[in-house]
């Protein structure tokens, strides 16, 4: 897998649209420096879900960075992502192994040290860990993890990325406890400047360094 160190790019729209466009946010990303990008449309249709990432999927190759589809393994195949991010709730990490080709990466949310290190076993390529701090972007969040256990988890064999609650005052933080990327929602898509915000997290992880 292509390395991503940095900001883990959150292309987070509602299936009914609004907000920003899926296009121009993706954009804003990546002008902001994101190395990876994950399409997350929670509730969406498989057709829905399919339409926006055959808009987002040459955004991210001409600036040769990995694409990524939420839970749902059969649109990421189908519409050419380079990986896909699963859920606890989602198809399980070895059945999504069955069936990728070589090369498709796959993520897996964690929120305690059981789930992490069986991702880790089980053939992650990385793993998201969290909630870090308190977050809104979730209905009913999992328990607050805090940065102990984050900078614990990181000292596993694979990258790590910050999930939950992280904001540009506190993506140092994370850094610091040894995170390998930070995935950031509010902070970024809701700024005035989403590449801005974007770069502040990225220039985070170029200067600050890793406690291990």
């Amino acid at each position: 897998m292509k390395p991503f160190r940095g900001l883990y790019g959150m292309v987070d729209v509602p299936p009914s649209g609004g907000g920003v466009p899926a296009g121009r946010l993706a954009r804003a990303l990546l002008d902001g420096g994101a190395r990876i990008m994950q399409l997350r449309m929670k509730g969406a249709t498989a057709a829905a879900l399919a339409a926006v990432c055959d808009e987002l999927r040459p955004l991210c190759r001409a600036r040769d960075v990995l694409f990524i589809v939420n839970d749902r393994l059969d649109v990421a195949l189908a519409g050419g992502a380079d990986g896909v991010h699963l859920g606890q709730d989602d198809l399980p990490l070895a059945a999504a192994k069955r069936v990728a080709p070589a090369g498709f990466a796959i993520g897996v949310s964690t929120h305690n040290e059981a789930q992490a290190r069986a991702a880790a076993e089980g053939g992650a390529d990385y793993i998201a860990f969290g909630p870090c701090f308190p977050t809104s972007s979730k209905v009913d969040p999992d328990p607050v993890v805090g940065l102990a256990a984050l900078r614990a988890i990181c000292a596993l064999p694979l990258p790590v990325v910050a999930i939950g609650g992280i904001t540009l005052d506190t993506v140092g933080d994370v850094v610091r406890a040894g995170a390998y990327a930070a995935a950031i929602i509010r902070a970024v898509n809701s700024a005035p400047d989403v590449a801005a915000a974007a770069r502040a997290v990225t220039s985070a992880f170029a200067t600050d360094s890793p406690s291990r």
